[in-house]
Protein backbone atom coordinates (compact mmCIF):
# COMPACT_ATOMS: atom_id res chain seq x y z
CA UNK A 1 0.00 0.00 0.00
CA UNK A 2 1.00 3.57 -0.58
CA UNK A 3 -0.34 6.75 0.97
CA UNK A 4 -2.99 8.55 -1.06
CA UNK A 5 -1.22 11.79 -0.11
CA UNK A 6 1.85 10.56 -1.98
CA UNK A 7 -0.31 10.49 -5.13
CA UNK A 8 -1.29 14.15 -5.16
CA UNK A 9 0.84 14.91 -8.23
CA UNK A 10 -0.64 12.15 -10.45
CA UNK A 11 -4.13 12.96 -9.13
CA UNK A 12 -3.89 16.62 -10.13
CA UNK A 13 -1.85 16.09 -13.29
CA UNK A 14 -4.17 13.39 -14.62
CA UNK A 15 -7.14 15.73 -14.05
CA UNK A 16 -5.34 18.47 -15.98
CA UNK A 17 -4.49 16.10 -18.84
CA UNK A 18 -8.06 14.75 -18.97
CA UNK A 19 -9.32 18.35 -19.06
CA UNK A 20 -7.03 19.14 -22.01
CA UNK A 21 -7.87 15.91 -23.85
CA UNK A 22 -11.61 16.49 -23.38
CA UNK A 23 -11.21 20.01 -24.74
CA UNK A 24 -9.44 18.63 -27.80
CA UNK A 25 -12.16 16.00 -28.30
CA UNK A 26 -14.92 18.61 -28.20
CA UNK A 27 -13.18 21.44 -30.07
CA UNK A 28 -11.12 19.57 -32.68
CA UNK A 29 -12.77 16.21 -33.37
CA UNK A 30 -16.34 17.45 -32.86
CA UNK A 31 -17.94 14.00 -33.10
CA UNK A 32 -20.36 15.04 -30.36
CA UNK A 33 -22.00 17.69 -32.57
CA UNK A 34 -24.62 15.15 -33.63
CA UNK A 35 -25.53 14.10 -30.07
CA UNK A 36 -28.69 16.25 -30.07
CA UNK A 37 -31.03 16.69 -33.00
CA UNK A 38 -32.99 19.80 -33.86
CA UNK A 39 -36.76 19.80 -33.44
CA UNK A 40 -38.83 20.64 -36.52
CA UNK A 41 -40.10 24.22 -36.49
CA UNK A 42 -37.79 25.09 -33.61
CA UNK A 43 -39.01 28.69 -33.31
CA UNK A 44 -42.63 27.56 -32.99
CA UNK A 45 -41.75 24.94 -30.39
CA UNK A 46 -39.72 27.51 -28.41
CA UNK A 47 -42.58 30.04 -28.63
CA UNK A 48 -45.04 27.41 -27.39
CA UNK A 49 -42.85 26.51 -24.40
CA UNK A 50 -41.89 30.12 -23.60
CA UNK A 51 -45.42 31.04 -22.55
CA UNK A 52 -45.19 28.57 -19.64
CA UNK A 53 -42.10 30.31 -18.22
CA UNK A 54 -40.62 27.00 -17.10
CA UNK A 55 -37.92 27.48 -14.47
CA UNK A 56 -34.62 25.69 -15.07
CA UNK A 57 -34.91 22.02 -14.20
CA UNK A 58 -35.63 18.52 -15.43
CA UNK A 59 -39.09 17.65 -16.72
CA UNK A 60 -40.98 14.62 -17.99
CA UNK A 61 -43.94 14.90 -20.36
CA UNK A 62 -46.34 13.36 -19.50
CA UNK A 63 -45.56 12.88 -15.83
CA UNK A 64 -47.53 10.72 -13.43
CA UNK A 65 -47.52 11.59 -9.74
CA UNK A 66 -47.26 7.92 -8.69
CA UNK A 67 -46.89 4.38 -9.98
CA UNK A 68 -50.65 3.98 -9.56
CA UNK A 69 -51.28 7.05 -11.72
CA UNK A 70 -49.07 5.56 -14.45
CA UNK A 71 -51.58 2.72 -14.76
CA UNK A 72 -54.56 5.01 -15.15
CA UNK A 73 -56.40 5.14 -18.46
CA UNK A 74 -55.94 8.92 -18.62
CA UNK A 75 -52.14 8.67 -18.28
CA UNK A 76 -51.89 5.82 -20.79
CA UNK A 77 -53.89 7.91 -23.29
CA UNK A 78 -51.52 10.88 -22.79
CA UNK A 79 -48.50 8.61 -23.18
CA UNK A 80 -49.95 7.00 -26.30
CA UNK A 81 -50.95 10.32 -27.87
CA UNK A 82 -47.54 11.87 -27.16
CA UNK A 83 -45.27 13.59 -27.41
CA UNK A 84 -43.30 11.79 -24.71
CA UNK A 85 -40.19 13.62 -23.57
CA UNK A 86 -37.57 14.01 -20.91
CA UNK A 87 -36.12 17.50 -21.10
CA UNK A 88 -33.81 19.81 -19.24
CA UNK A 89 -34.63 23.51 -19.26
CA UNK A 90 -31.62 25.81 -18.84
CA UNK A 91 -31.49 29.44 -17.78
CA UNK A 92 -32.23 31.88 -20.58
CA UNK A 93 -29.30 33.78 -22.06
CA UNK A 94 -26.13 33.04 -23.97
CA UNK A 95 -24.37 29.86 -22.86
CA UNK A 96 -21.63 30.33 -20.29
CA UNK A 97 -19.09 27.53 -20.09
CA UNK A 98 -17.14 28.81 -17.07
CA UNK A 99 -19.07 27.08 -14.29
CA UNK A 100 -19.39 23.86 -16.29
CA UNK A 101 -15.65 23.77 -16.99
CA UNK A 102 -14.85 24.28 -13.30
CA UNK A 103 -17.28 21.49 -12.34
CA UNK A 104 -15.78 19.19 -15.00
CA UNK A 105 -12.26 19.82 -13.67
CA UNK A 106 -13.37 19.14 -10.08
CA UNK A 107 -15.11 15.97 -11.25
CA UNK A 108 -11.89 14.87 -12.97
CA UNK A 109 -9.98 15.42 -9.71
CA UNK A 110 -12.57 13.33 -7.83
CA UNK A 111 -12.32 10.47 -10.36
CA UNK A 112 -8.52 10.58 -10.14
CA UNK A 113 -8.70 10.66 -6.35
CA UNK A 114 -10.83 7.50 -6.24
CA UNK A 115 -8.75 5.79 -8.91
CA UNK A 116 -5.62 6.66 -6.95
CA UNK A 117 -7.20 5.42 -3.72
CA UNK A 118 -8.08 2.04 -5.24
CA UNK A 119 -4.58 1.77 -6.67
CA UNK A 120 -3.01 2.80 -3.35
CA UNK A 121 -4.87 0.04 -1.49
CA UNK A 122 -4.08 -2.65 -4.05
CA UNK A 123 -0.50 -1.82 -4.97
CA UNK A 124 2.69 -1.16 -3.12
CA UNK A 125 5.44 1.35 -3.75
CA UNK A 126 7.49 0.55 -6.82
CA UNK A 127 4.61 -1.37 -8.44
CA UNK A 128 5.31 -1.80 -12.12
CA UNK A 129 3.74 0.45 -14.72
CA UNK A 130 1.26 -2.10 -16.07
CA UNK A 131 -0.07 -3.04 -12.62
CA UNK A 132 -0.72 0.62 -11.84
CA UNK A 133 -2.17 1.15 -15.32
CA UNK A 134 -4.60 -1.76 -14.86
CA UNK A 135 -5.97 -0.82 -11.41
CA UNK A 136 -6.07 2.94 -11.85
CA UNK A 137 -7.25 2.82 -15.47
CA UNK A 138 -10.11 0.43 -14.75
CA UNK A 139 -11.29 2.53 -11.83
CA UNK A 140 -11.04 5.77 -13.81
CA UNK A 141 -12.95 4.20 -16.72
CA UNK A 142 -15.73 3.17 -14.33
CA UNK A 143 -15.82 6.71 -12.93
CA UNK A 144 -15.95 8.40 -16.31
CA UNK A 145 -18.06 6.00 -18.34
CA UNK A 146 -20.24 3.27 -16.91
CA UNK A 147 -22.83 5.49 -15.22
CA UNK A 148 -23.58 7.07 -18.61
CA UNK A 149 -25.28 3.89 -19.84
CA UNK A 150 -28.24 4.59 -17.55
CA UNK A 151 -29.10 7.63 -19.66
CA UNK A 152 -29.98 5.39 -22.60
CA UNK A 153 -31.47 2.58 -20.51
CA UNK A 154 -33.88 4.70 -18.46
CA UNK A 155 -34.17 8.06 -20.21
CA UNK A 156 -34.00 6.74 -23.80
CA UNK A 157 -31.09 8.94 -24.75
CA UNK A 158 -29.72 8.11 -28.16
CA UNK A 159 -27.41 5.06 -27.78
CA UNK A 160 -24.93 6.46 -30.29
CA UNK A 161 -24.46 9.63 -28.23
CA UNK A 162 -24.12 7.61 -25.03
CA UNK A 163 -21.57 5.24 -26.55
CA UNK A 164 -19.52 8.16 -27.88
CA UNK A 165 -19.38 9.50 -24.31
CA UNK A 166 -18.42 6.04 -23.02
CA UNK A 167 -15.62 6.04 -25.62
CA UNK A 168 -14.51 9.41 -24.24
CA UNK A 169 -14.53 7.82 -20.78
CA UNK A 170 -12.26 5.07 -22.07
CA UNK A 171 -9.81 7.69 -23.37
CA UNK A 172 -9.94 9.56 -20.04
CA UNK A 173 -9.37 6.29 -18.17
CA UNK A 174 -6.36 5.47 -20.34
CA UNK A 175 -4.90 8.96 -19.88
CA UNK A 176 -5.41 8.70 -16.11
CA UNK A 177 -3.85 5.22 -16.06
CA UNK A 178 -0.83 6.39 -18.03
CA UNK A 179 -0.28 9.39 -15.79
CA UNK A 180 -0.43 7.29 -12.61
CA UNK A 181 1.77 4.57 -14.12
CA UNK A 182 4.37 7.18 -15.03
CA UNK A 183 4.33 8.97 -11.65
CA UNK A 184 3.68 6.07 -9.24
CA UNK A 185 5.91 6.40 -6.16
Amino acid sequence: MVSVLSLWIPILLSAVIVFVVSSIIHMVFKYHESDFGAVPKEDEVMDALRKFDLPPGDYAIPRAESMEAMKSEEFIKKYTKGPVAFMTVLENGPPSMGASLVQWFIYSIVVSLFAGYIGSRALGPDANYLEVFRFVGTTAFVGYALGLLQNSIWYKRNWTATLKSVFDGLIYGLVTAGTFGWLWP
